[in-house]
């Protein structure tokens, strides 16, 4: 009999990177400053000369929070040429916020993401809908980026990134196929049940018992979070000027969802393979960008 071999990949496994702006120096008079957002599933670091982005980096958090701060902006440094001394300030945001052994100051996620939200897409930015690894943001703000009201889910991790971890390794579909995946179907299920994630896990391997297909599972599971997301969305009053930033604004079974529950259009999220800006780093740029406004305010 042929011994049957464990899958051991990770599916819930996403891309980590580092990415420097090309064409573009810094000198000795520059004005560089950073911002690290230490999540609770991802850590992101941004650096910035004279408040234009010059380089970011996204990689795993790890079990404790300085030392995933250290090591993504170890990560954000590298083959630049910067040394940590170069940077005149840092902002700490996210999660672990608190914790950024390099920050000058920590701010909060909701401020740093309404602010890399109005450096990405511009000043026209008023809603931001932002998925971190355990709850979801919805943001209202004004041109410049300030934060005029916000709404946040429950604790829990189910509609998160987290849960779309979850949802990958049961599945066994990579995470950065997830939302493509979720898509091919002919119709629209009903939604799981969307208020734990281990409700939702125990819900969806019952259904897959039952012959429901994996994309028919995914579809249900995806549109139960973008009812979730919808639904705050609203409740901090929706303008049609709507961005989706963090890890989910990469998953377009969640974007094209909430995009028909509220009858808008997100505004398209930038390739940063063809030098536009990441969404996931929004957080990390807003607290670069509020590090150069502190800093400058600090020397007058």
């Amino acid at each position: 009999m042929k011994e049957k071999v464990a899958d051991t990949k990770e599916y819930w496994r996403w891309q980590e990177y580092h990415y420097v702006v090309p064409n573009k120096s810094w000198k000795s008079k520059d004005v560089i400053t950073a911002g690290v957002d230490v999540g609770s599933v991802g850590s992101k670091a941004a650096i910035m000369i004279d408040g234009e982005v010059y380089a970011w980096a996204i990689t795993r958090t790890g079990s404790n929070s300085p030392d995933s701060a250290k090591k993504v902006m170890d990560m954000v440094l590298d083959g630049t040429g910067l040394k940590q001394s170069d940077i005149k300030y840092t902002v700490g945001t996210g999660y672990g916020r608190v914790n950024v052994p390099m920050a000058n100051k920590a701010i909060t996620e909701i401020a740093c993401h309404a602010k890399g939200a109005n450096y990405i897409w511009g000043s026209k930015v008023r809603t931001i809908l932002d998925v971190g690894g355990q709850d979801i943001k919805a943001i209202h703000c004004d041109e410049t980026g300030r934060v005029t009201s916000f709404l946040m889910n429950d604790k829990c991790a189910a509609g998160t990134g987290r849960g779309m971890e979850v949802f990958a390794d049961l599945l066994k579909i990579p995470i950065e196929e997830i939302g493509q995946v979720s898509l091919s179907i002919d119709e629209e299920p009903p939604p799981v049940s969307c208020t734990c994630v281990a409700f939702a896990k125990t819900e969806a391997v019952g259904l897959l018992r039952k012959g429901w297909t994996k994309e028919k599972v995914l579809a249900a599971y995806t549109r139960a979070m973008a009812i979730r997301m919808a639904n705050l969305v609203n409740r901090v009053g929706l303008e049609r000027e709507f961005v989706v930033t963090g890890g989910q604004s990469k998953n377009m079974g969640i974007v094209s969802r909430v995009e028909n529950i509220l009858g808008v259009k997100a505004l398209p999220a930038p390739n940063w393979r063809e030098g536009g800006l990441d969404p996931m780093v929004a957080g990390a740029i807003g607290a670069a960008a509020l590090a150069k406004a502190l800093y400058e305010k600090q020397g007058k």
